[in-house]
């Protein structure tokens, strides 16, 4: 209105003119004043209720104004009366502006003050009503599936009178936190217990837990001290609470970490109990209840719940495309809620698009729009990018074991980690829920035992993390490169003409039964560890091994029902620094002759292979072959009778573990020439009738192991010269029984013997007739451990 004025008239130019200064200076404060009352206070326009009268005045004053003429006597006193007018409503505006938003401010400043006052008499008042988060028990999802067995298992575990704190332990997006809902909605717990869920963050503050048990009680809050003031004003509540109904603690999602706050309630809880979930089994507490993934039949069941439409119009398509996209899910609730709702309401293009797709390599983590599943499968898992480790274990097939000894030689070469180190990292991995570490039978020293027969299980959707992980480079500069290969589905670099450079440090190319496509032309100078996954009748070893300067780990393993012989073995000989080599189901050719030229080999491990004369066709010796081996591993290779004579020149061997060979029968008298031997292990070489006599050479043993050796009837005569011995294996040697020749007084140094309940007695006795200054060994009877996990992929 008064930029209209002004252009067209010049009777209140400058009046105007100041004015719009004014007004310009105003406009956007009262808009976010008026925005700000709506928006974030709820409060009325009130201190903008004069202003708002004054502006509609000013608006009809000015059209007056407009329809003045000067020249006119009448028109030059009401000229003068509107000027008054205007400057009137010019200094009534500037007012506003200079005082009463300055008053309005510090009214505002006075409230937000005695607001915080509030909140804070609030805090420690009973009344809390929200300021804190309530430790009432959430309500259940509507729909549940599955969880019903659980809960029974879970609620026995809890009502068993010596737990006093139950750990319910899962990958996240498994359900637990919905398995504790139904629990706490059970009759037999409702009805006996006071029950406070508290869900804990990350970094829990001992203070705030208990404060939140005090708000939720309708108690004032104390002023704590300390954790340990905190912890003793809530044993007084509880035990106040407790004459009444015994009470259930609920922590909910507690992270590695803090096994110090769970401590801190156990031994002060009483009489209570306390349940706790969380991603991680914190393994110092020993009561523990592990929640497993849904079974096929209830995994269906919630995926076709997530992804059919409330009016039921959804498209499904048929059996078999559900079963897929399911074994994809492999049984998380998660992932099944989270690709079902992606797929509710689509066409039946977008299923058929999706599921090639999958079938073709794609991630099931890349699907879902906005990386939904990615970002919730992170944000519920104890992961982090500095996870090595775990995402080593992406190497290995879906639905396959992991073998604890191909990790050991994998990252004693990418992280320096001795055996100890290895296994105590894959604990961790176990203990977090990323892995399941599987463990056959149970030695008698846990410690630097023989890993030959455990393995790890990675659930699919993690393993579909891991290798999400290691994808977040190009490949040029990735430091692990996975690639699973379906059929002849190749990556588009690998068939392009040019040679790839790679840096990783670990390549591992797994291919299924199809894959016949020639191998890619890639320069890997970096690659340590060279790990190959196949199932096919026919396979070589890539072209490009020859050109690994730097490779230090190959691991071939053929997933097949039989061993496969394996192609372009010779290029091994062609790797310098080639220090370990694992082998599973293949058929081989000479290893020595091949590998003449890698004479920085330290170890060779043989699991299910068709040995034949790897050992024997050598036109040099084996000695001169692998001067610097210090370990041979067989295991389960059936088609060994013998072991050939050159195996005992090579003075640089400390450990020679055969196992599981049920056709070896004999062993040369060539053993006692391994002066430098540490370890021998012979479990379960059920043929095997002796040891040599010149066993007693080997001066720096320390473990011995014939245990399951069902045929040994007798012990070398002079087993006492083992003079370094410590430990003595040997249960299960049905027909050894009471043959222990008179030289075992001699073991000066023996710390540890394995044997059955019968043996034990023997051993007993004999322990007694022990010379004084001789260490008294430790009789472990083994136990019966009877379990068919080995047999798990074997056949």
């Amino acid at each position: 209105m008064v930029e209209g004025v002004i252009s067209k008239t010049l009777a209140f130019k400058s009046i105007l003119q100041h004015l719009k200064t004014t007004l310009d200076l105003l406009d956007s404060l009262v808009k976010d004043i008026e925005r700000l009352n709506r928006e974030l206070m709820g409060r009325s326009e009130k201190e903008t209720e004069d202003l708002i009268q004054q502006m509609n005045k000013g608006k009809k004053l000015v059209s007056e104004c407009s329809n003045l003429t000067r020249g006119k006597p009448l028109a030059m006193i009401r000229y003068a009366s509107y000027a008054n007018k205007l400057r009137s409503l010019d200094e009534a505006l500037c007012r506003f502006f200079q005082i009463d938003i300055q008053a309005l401010g510090f009214r505002i400043q006075m409230e937000i003050l005695r607001r915080v006052d509030d909140l804070s008499a609030q805090r420690n008042s009973a009344g809390i009503n929200g300021v804190l988060p309530s430790c009432a028990v959430p309500e259940p999802p509507d729909f549940t599936i599955g969880l019903d067995v659980s809960l029974k298992e879970l609620k026995m575990e809890l009502l068993k009178e010596e737990v006093v704190m139950l750990v319910l332990t899962a990958p996240g997006g498994c359900g637990k936190t919905t398995l504790v809902k139904m629990l706490c909605q059970d009759e037999d717990i409702k009805g006996k217990y006071e029950i406070f869920f508290v869900i804990i963050t990350k970094t829990p503050n001992l203070k705030d837990i208990i404060r939140r048990v005090f708000c939720h009680k309708g108690v004032r809050v104390p002023e704590f001290q300390s954790d340990e003031d905190a912890i003793n004003h809530l044993k007084q509540l509880l035990n106040r609470i407790k004459q009444q109904n015994p009470i259930l603690l609920i922590l909910d999602d507690v992270w590695s970490g803090s096994e110090s706050l769970l401590e801190k309630f156990k031994s002060h809880m009483t009489g209570s109990k306390i349940l706790v979930t969380s991603r991680t089994a914190f393994p110092r507490f020993s009561c523990k209840y592990k929640l497993e993934p849904l079974s096929d039949e209830d995994a269906t069941k919630l995926f076709r719940h997530s992804a059919i439409l409330q009016d039921g119009n959804s498209y499904i398509p048929d059996d078999d495309t559900v079963k897929k996209i399911v074994k994809f899910c492999g049984g998380f609730p998660l992932a099944l809620e989270v690709i079902g709702s992606s797929l509710r309401g689509v066409s039946a293009a977008t299923w058929e698009n999706r599921m090639r797709n999958w079938t073709s390599g794609d991630s099931i983590l890349d699907s879902v729009p906005e990386d939904d599943l990615l970002k919730r499968l992170q944000s519920s898992l104890e992961f982090s990018d500095k996870d090595e480790c775990f995402m080593d274990l992406g190497s290995f097939p879906q639905d396959q074991r992991i073998r604890v000894g191909s990790l050991i030689d994998m990252w004693e070469e990418l992280y320096e980690l001795d055996e100890v180190g290895s296994i105590d990292k894959l604990h961790e991995i176990s203990s977090r829920n990323l892995a399941s570490l599987v463990v056959t039978r149970r030695d008698a020293h846990e410690v630097g035992r023989y890993y030959t027969e455990d393995f790890v299980l990675q659930h699919d959707l993690l393993r579909e993390l891991a290798i999400h992980q290691c994808r977040q480079e190009p490949i040029e500069k990735t430091k692990k490169l996975i690639l699973d290969i379906s059929g002849n589905n190749l990556p588009k670099w690998w068939t392009e003409q040019k040679q790839q450079h790679i840096s990783s440090h670990l390549l591992s190319i797994s291919a299924d039964e199809n894959f016949s496509s020639s191998w890619c032309k890639i320069q890997p100078p970096e690659v340590k560890v060279l790990v190959l996954n196949f199932r096919s009748e026919n396979y070589t070893l890539p072209e490009f091994v020859e050109k690994m300067e730097e490779l230090k780990v190959l691991i071939v393993t053929n997933y097949g029902s039989f061993p496969v012989e394996l192609g372009n073995f010779q290029l091994l000989g062609f790797v310098p620094n080639l220090k370990r080599i694992r082998l599973e189901k293949v058929s081989i050719p000479s290893i020595c002759k091949t590998l003449s030229l890698s004479r920085k080999l330290e170890k060779i491990s043989l699991f299910m292979c068709h040995i034949g004369h790897a050992f024997r066709t050598c036109s040099i010796q084996i000695s001169d072959a692998l001067p610097n081996l210090r370990e041979i591993n067989i295991d389960y290779c059936i088609n060994l009778v013998e072991l050939p004579a050159g195996i005992f020149d090579i003075i640089s061997l400390k450990k020679l573990n055969i196992t599981n060979c049920h056709k070896l029968s004999k062993l040369p008298e060539g053993l006692g020439k391994l002066r430098n031997l540490e370890v021998l292990r012979l479990r379960s070489c059920t043929e095997l009738l002796e040891l040599p006599e010149s066993t007693e050479s080997l001066h720096n043993l320390v473990v011995l192991d014939i245990s399951d050796c069902l045929s040994i009837s007798k012990l070398p005569k002079h087993i006492g010269k083992l003079c370094n011995m410590k430990e003595f294996h040997m249960r299960g040697c049905l027909a050894l029984r009471n043959q222990l020749p008179p030289s075992i007084l001699d073991l000066e140094h023996l710390k540890l013997v394995e044997c059955d309940e019968g043996m034990a007695k023997r051993w007993e006795s004999i322990i007694k007739e022990f010379p004084a200054h001789h260490s008294r060994p430790q009789i472990k009877v083994a136990e019966k451990d009877i379990n068919l996990k080995w047999l798990r992929n074997h056949i």
